[in-house]
């Protein structure tokens, strides 16, 4: 399968909602046939840059405004340049070079000059065109390697004009891919709690976003109070914890309708969910007595499985990406640890041994790390930190005076969680905004979100 090809069978997967009801979001590609000059003299294709280099030193990508015949066109080909760079650049591993610099006019969807753009000290190009015919939105873009001067990818993108700003997540998606060799997680929405109010009386609404922060969307009116966000990794649907009617328990939301649904009426409180890598099931702890266990409920006939049972709290049950393995938290051995067991239950071995209480897992999409919030130990506060399935390697990521809920994006590269900061006399106040980083703890940043924002919850690419 060509990456055209690869490309075009995720897109259309997100709903995009308007108002109460969604509209599909139906996005076409074709390729576009390459357009290779021959070679430079000595010139060689340049092997996709291992992620590490590009961290020490950034690639430097030349972006031009997509060309457009006429105004509305043109601004549309400028925004995508501009939402493209911005994309690249909270990355850290790119070095989009300042148009100011450019010397020759951009080429549009034709032949560039290949020196021009290697005398600037360019790696890479990205060219293309923008078409508007009433509401229907043509987008040619190519990705140039230029010392070689070879095309590495050319698609041709057909969908509304709505789409404009997912259509430049899906371009900055392919470049990072074609470039570093790794999936791209821009074309990614983020679910989140969005709070407002004194701390201990917090108005908590559930709320999604991109991954950048824009088209922010509250989906619940704050009658009850929400936590714990969860994608659903086949359906455009949310599982999270909600209080409503007093009695917290876990519920669905599907993103097209806005229709919330309870997950089981069980006695006892059901709390932190996350779905199956299938997405076929639910687990969750469910509370009984002073303690609570782990079960899994299947979203088809809602009937339980209980996996644990024990007097102890065993909580933040978290699938491994291929459904073998459950990690969770547990203070069945004194202080609250992390455990992994199999997908059936039983056999729960301890994987963590430092100082402090561990909390929060979740594992990473390419399996070879789960992330964690640890409270407490030689390091004080909140730490937001990574180990491997076995217990080894385990390094601290961020730490605060509250750093929690740690998240994965759908390539296992980046993590996003929430940070608070105490505010006003006493630490009476406190702030909370979402933040992203590397998992080597490079490029920390804060993602703009609405209102004190916790919870967050990364989509599969293109959800």
């Amino acid at each position: 399968m060509t990456q055209p090809e690869m490309d075009k069978t995720r897109l259309g997967r997100r709903t995009l909602l308007a108002g109460a009801a969604g509209t599909a979001a139906l996005i076409s590609a074709v390729p576009l046939r390459a357009q290779q000059p021959p070679a430079a003299p000595g010139g060689a294709p340049t092997a996709v840059i291992d992620v590490n280099r590009a961290r020490a030193a950034p690639i430097p990508i030349a972006i031009t405004n997509l060309a457009g015949a006429d105004p509305a066109s043109a601004t549309l080909g400028q925004q995508i340049s501009q939402i493209v760079t911005a994309d690249l650049t909270s990355s850290g591993l790119f070095r989009p070079i300042n148009q100011a610099a450019f010397i020759q006019e951009p080429p549009g969807a034709t032949q560039p000059a290949f020196q021009n753009w290697a005398a600037i000290g360019a790696q890479a190009l990205v060219t293309g065109a923008v078409q508007v015919t009433g509401g229907t939105l043509r987008v040619e873009f190519r990705l140039w390697d230029v010392l070689p001067q070879t095309q590495l990818q050319g698609t041709a993108y057909t969908t509304t004009t709505a789409n404009v700003r997912r259509i430049a997540h899906i371009i900055a998606d392919v470049i990072y891919e074609r470039l570093l060799g790794e999936k791209g997680y821009f074309d990614t929405r983020i679910a989140y709690v969005s709070g407002s109010g004194p701390r201990g009386r917090e108005v908590r609404r559930l709320a999604i976003m991109d991954q950048d922060g824009f088209n922010q969307r509250i989906l619940t009116d704050g009658s009850w109070t929400v936590l714990t966000p969860r994608f659903s990794p086949v359906r455009d649907q949310l599982a999270f914890m909600s209080y409503a009617n007093n009695r917290p328990r876990v519920y669905l939301f599907d993103l097209g309708s806005g229709r919330q649904s309870v997950l089981g009426d069980f006695e006892g409180m059901t709390f932190a969910p996350r779905f199956s890598p299938d997405g076929s099931r639910v687990i969750m702890s469910l509370a009984h007595g002073s303690g609570s266990d782990i079960v899994v409920v299947s979203i088809g006939s809602r009937t339980m499985e209980r996996l644990t049972h024990s007097d102890s709290i065993d909580v933040s049950p978290c699938y491994s990406p291929d459904g073998s393995q459950i990690v969770f938290a547990s203070d069945r051995g004194g202080d609250q640890q992390l455990y992994v067991m199999g997908a059936s239950g039983g056999g729960a071995k301890r994987i963590s041994f430092g100082s402090g209480r561990y909390g929060t897992p979740v594992w990473s999409p390419r399996g070879d790390l789960i992330a964690f919030t640890r409270y407490g130990g030689a390091e004080g506060g909140f730490n937001i930190g990574v180990m491997h399935p076995d217990g080894s390697g385990e390094r601290l990521l961020a730490q605060g005076w509250d750093v929690e809920g740690p998240t994965f994006a759908p390539n296992g590269r980046v993590m996003m969680y929430f940070s608070q900061t105490r505010a006003g006399a006493g630490g009476a106040g406190f702030s909370s905004v979402l933040k992203s980083v590397d998992i080597t703890g490079f490029g920390d940043h804060v993602v703009p979100a609405t209102g004190n924002a916790t919870d967050p919850a990364w989509s599969p690419l293109g959800g």
